[in-house]
């Protein structure tokens, strides 16, 4: 089983292994397992401050950095990012909660999502979130009923579903027909129609047109793109914007074989774009939101070995954990009809000969897998499987109560 195997790919970057150990936040893998048990969520807070860093020094010096809370919402994450970014965003009243909880000033959330409720319009409103983000035009409707019954002021995106897409994207959200945003030819007779309004405000736009992009080129397109738009409508509805949302999608490496975005490219290539529109959208603020880029790669899950089991020539690592507590492990969230393995690691055998392994769940369904036909060090029972950059979309994007078992751990170092 170890003869004519391709070695191991690097490990994604700010990883390393010491002999049979992968290391993480300044020890060993199999050192937190002991600490804490497994199944395990680890989040290391100098990646993520580190992450910020380097964001903010490729990223033109005017731009406003927003995280996106749905990427991880665990409190203490949020409270962190917090005092580093400059906004946060969010998709429901349970998040605005959690937002304020942590710390943040509801002045520097924006809210977004296709289908809030008129109590999470209500609660947006009274709680003076900085700007909601209108998905369409029934929502505006609400929204300005909700302003007049309270006396109270809201400012309000209008989020685009614009007539293209984001190249080399995960999953698109924007372009053709879509349940996000308003149609793009509708936007100018809305923001239109809110002039003279002394309650609901135009505040700007917000695009959101994909996710897991790596291609700089792609993201330098869509963002020219959005600002053409931007300062048409600006122009052709005699209109001033605040702020406009150019949305995110930054991806990072979470399959074999994934290059890292150039950041550097990206930053360097806003700078110009904001140069040249400047002169026909003055006073216009511009804002990115990043999740998945943001805390991506301040994660690990670890989960132990129960069974290694042979079945008709192959062999089966059967963890204590799954789908069931980190579903895009499992292939099903990842936008792709074809599952690519996310970057596995055998934290306590970094060293040992390689074999052909399929990695599968503690679950009685076939659904429950990491990975076929991974090639991977030799394991035993009693040994740590490791996903790599697990810090996005994990524990709050899983079924977690399937099947009844015990919640996975979740740790902020």
């Amino acid at each position: 089983m170890t003869a004519n195997l391709s070695p191991l790919p690097p490990l994604p970057s700010g990883f390393e292994a010491k002999g049979p150990d992968l290391l993480f936040a300044g020890k060993t893998v199999a050192a937190w397992a002991a600490q804490y048990g497994t199944p395990l969520y680890l989040y290391d807070t100098a990646r993520l401050k580190r992450k910020y860093e380097a964001l903010r020094a490729a990223m033109p010096k005017e731009l406003y950095l927003s995280y996106a809370i749905k990427a991880n919402p665990h409190t203490e994450v949020i409270r962190f990012l917090g005092k580093h970014y400059d906004g946060v965003d969010l998709a429901s009243m349970g998040e605005m909660a959690k937002a304020m909880e942590a710390g943040v000033e509801p002045a520097r959330m924006s809210f977004a999502g296709p289908g809030k409720s008129p109590a999470e319009l209500e609660f947006a409103v009274k709680n003076g979130i900085g700007a909601i983000s209108v998905e369409s035009q029934r929502e505006l409707e609400l929204i300005i009923g909700i302003a007049q019954r309270l006396n109270t002021k809201a400012r309000v995106y209008f989020r685009v579903n614009p007539a293209f897409e984001l190249g080399s994207s995960g999953l698109k959200m924007g372009g053709g027909s879509k349940q996000f945003g308003i149609d793009a030819e509708l936007i100018p007779d809305l923001v239109k129609g809110l002039k003279g309004n002394p309650l609901v405000t135009f505040h700007g736009l917000h695009f959101f047109t994909g996710v897991q992009n790596l291609n700089a080129d792609a993201i330098l397109s869509a963002f020219e793109k959005i600002l053409a738009y931007a300062a048409d409508l600006v122009e052709s509805a005699d209109a001033s914007m605040e702020v406009l949302n150019l949305g995110g999608g930054f991806g990072i490496p979470h399959h074999r074989g994934d290059g890292e975005l150039d950041l550097a490219k990206v930053g360097e290539g806003m700078g110009k774009l904001f140069d040249a529109i400047r002169p026909r959208l003055p006073k216009t603020r511009f804002k990115i939101e990043l999740g998945r880029f943001v805390v991506g790669e301040c994660g690990l899950y670890i989960s132990k070995i129960l069974y290694r089991k042979m079945s008709r020539g192959g062999v089966f690592l059967v963890m204590d954990g799954g789908l069931h507590q980190y579903l895009a492990a499992s292939g099903h969230m990842s936008g792709n009809p074809i599952h690519r393995p996310m970057n596995i690691a055998i934290a306590s055998r970094m060293d040992a000969p390689l074999e052909k392994v399929n990695v599968v769940g503690t679950l009685c369904t076939p659904l429950d897998r990491f990975g076929f036909n991974l090639e991977l060090p030799r394991a035993e029972e009693g040994d740590l499987i490791a996903v790599l950059n697990a810090g996005a979309y994990g524990f709050s994007m899983s079924p977690l109560t399937f099947l009844s078992h015990a919640l996975p751990k979740e740790v902020v170092l």
